[in-house]
């Protein structure tokens, strides 16, 4: 059976939120509160990371609607939003997977 080949796409393409970078490893406990004031908690980047899932996937299919009904005049767009579609929901469920393993590690800790 042969294997299914995904074109390599650019990371700068995926359109994922940018991480404020770390202001440091230890030390005070003030950094940790400043990261949770910044506007932006890790449920809220999960939550815009799914909508935009999400919404490339409505993207993709509205696209393979119009490309059906010959609304579309170019085949290679909904191709192309389809793949990207695909793209976002396989690193979706990688991420979903990384946190589960992640979850699981810290719950087999010692205290």
């Amino acid at each position: 059976m042969p294997t299914k080949v995904f074109p390599m796409v650019p990371l700068s393409n995926l359109n994922l939120p940018s991480l404020p970078p770390l202001s440091g490893t230890g030390g005070s406990g003030a950094s940790a509160s400043q990261g949770a004031t910044d506007g932006t908690s890790f449920g809220d980047l999960l939550k815009q990371a799914l909508q935009e899932v999400d919404a490339t996937g409505a993207a993709s299919e509205q696209e393979a609607r119009n490309l059906i009904s010959g609304n579309a005049t170019d085949m290679h767009t909904a191709i192309l939003a389809v793949q990207k579609a695909d793209v976002s929901f396989q690193m979706m469920m990688a991420v979903r997977s990384k946190l589960v393993d992640a979850y699981r590690a810290v719950m087999q800790m010692q205290m």
